[in-house]
């Protein structure tokens, strides 16, 4: 009988260890994830741009290379974006997207973005990027090419913050209801 408690004794001395080792391991790896490093860097740097003055540079760079366009914009919670479209000579629909992102950035101060690829041109101007793709592609007689530009806001003004909540109905608690009471 001895025998056998020393054993359960020394399995139980074993895991011990075990499960101290494991738990040291655990607490070891999660320090260093878990420390604080302080406030994210903003996501834009610059003053939040609003979305007037967004779309107006675009649409001016656009026109100055003789790209009409038409604004659509669309509010989704959490996120502005705005959507210019238009259409240009398929001939020369590729050159003048170009020319009109090279003024953008030469006379309103928007920068290159991110790298989408060859067929697709991208600026970042404060909280704004604008997107657009290089339609190319074979020239039809007649018939004009269809630009689309996507213009999308992060943390700015114009970006809401929350649904608005419905107002609050303040309740009157209804009048106590008395029972008849009867005396001796």
């Amino acid at each position: 009988m001895e025998i056998i408690v020393r054993r359960r004794q020394r399995r139980t001395a074993v895991a011990s260890l075990v499960m101290a080792a494991l738990m040291t391991a655990t607490a070891t790896a999660c320090a260093y994830p878990l420390r604080d490093l302080g406030p994210l860097p903003p996501r834009f740097s610059g003053p939040p741009l609003p979305a007037d003055t967004a779309v107006s540079e675009m649409t001016s760079a656009l026109a100055a290379e003789g790209i009409k366009t038409e604004r659509q914009p669309t509010n989704v919670l959490g996120e502005c974006h705005e959507r210019l479209s238009g259409r240009h000579a398929p001939e020369t629909v590729d050159t003048a997207l170009k020319a009109a992102f090279a003024r953008a950035r030469s006379e309103y101060g928007w920068q290159p973005g991110p790298d989408m690829g060859s067929r697709t041109l991208t600026l970042t101007k404060n909280n704004w990027t604008v997107m657009a793709s290089l339609p190319g592609g074979q020239a039809t007689q007649g018939i004009e090419t269809m630009i689309v530009m996507s213009m999308t806001c992060v943390d700015g003004d114009d970006t809401p913050s929350a649904v608005p909540s419905p107002p609050v109905t303040t309740l009157t608690p209804a009048p106590a209801l008395t029972s008849p009471s009867t005396s001796p």
